[in-house]
């Protein structure tokens, strides 16, 4: 494997960790909120804070997210398998809206992207779990690309897919916050 790529791994391993962080944060955030004063109100001052900028940050993830899957396609030469293409399918519509829906504050952005997202996120765990226990993945006659064998594996368990079934799950995450957001300004003006 050539420095270059290596060097990218090593940036998409530290975004998916970051992704990661953010994700669990904002779970244990919205599960104490439930029950503590104190959390619910450091829960409604986030969302006030990032609510804004959800949409755009939810494309930056997805941008952010072609580019990474391009690269290793068309740069570092890593073949897609068959599970790398329906994740592309699902991930690569979301930046044109989740764009247009940041730019036009377009008002089905959420709605547009769920297929996408809930599509995405179960291929994308699949695909994760195929490389954890390639016995479920099954035989295969054909001598295509096998999606139970990763291109690379960092810290033990950050493959392609895990980077993919993270950015869904930020991309999920943020449009909550969007969700959130828009029904706490639309409380305040009523």
């Amino acid at each position: 494997m050539s420095n270059q790529v290596e060097i990218a791994n090593k940036a998409f391993l530290l975004l998916t960790l970051v992704a990661n962080a953010v994700i669990v944060i904002a779970v244990v955030i919205s599960v104490f909120a439930l029950f503590v004063a104190p959390v619910r109100r450091l829960r409604d001052s986030m969302i006030a804070a990032i609510g804004p900028e959800a949409r755009r940050l939810a494309f930056a993830v997805a941008a952010t997210c072609t580019l990474g899957s391009l690269y290793y396609s068309e740069f570092a030469h890593f073949v897609p398998c068959r599970l790398c293409w329906y994740q592309r399918i699902c991930m690569y519509p979301l930046v044109v809206i989740l764009g247009v829906g940041a730019w036009k504050r377009a008002p089905f952005t959420r709605l547009t992207a769920l297929p996408f997202i809930v599509c995405g996120l179960g291929v994308s765990t699949w695909h994760f779990l195929v490389e954890r226990f390639p016995t479920i993945e099954g035989t295969s006659c054909g001598t295509e690309i096998k999606c139970s064998v990763p291109w690379f594996t960092e810290m033990g368990f950050v493959t392609l897919a895990f980077m993919c079934l993270s950015g869904m799950a930020l991309i999920a995450t943020l449009l909550l916050v969007d969700r959130a957001h828009e029904r706490s300004t639309s409380e305040e003006i009523a």
